[in-house]
């Protein structure tokens, strides 16, 4: 599996790595991705809004902070965020290792 660099993601600060743990042509026709993506320290993706699908993630290692429709809450290894199609959201590392997730976005 080859892992991407996104610099800049959604407006985010510095580059978000995504490794695609299914390629597009296995993602059928409801799954638009699903990867793992780690943000270095003081990395972020930054605040964007869903249409028509809804994400995902689950928190496999590190410390963030995770803004939902403008709320801004902690995240830490074993949490899940969830976004709905019509709702926005960002991720930032907070910490001093690295943030990895995975992501899952579903299509309405």
């Amino acid at each position: 599996m080859k892992v991407r660099r996104v610099e800049n993601m959604a407006g985010g600060t510095g580059h978000v790595l995504i490794r695609d743990i299914l390629e597009q042509e296995q993602l059928g026709e409801k799954c638009r991705m699903y990867a793992e993506v780690t943000l270095e320290p003081g990395c972020s993706l930054g605040v964007h809004e869903h249409r028509g699908e809804c994400e995902t993630y689950y928190i496999l290692q590190g410390e963030g902070e995770y803004v939902d429709d403008g709320a801004k809450r902690p995240v830490k290894k074993g949490d899940v965020t969830s976004t709905p199609s019509g709702h926005s959201h960002g991720l930032s590392n907070t910490g001093e290792t690295d943030l990895v997730f995975m992501a899952l976005i579903l299509l309405d």
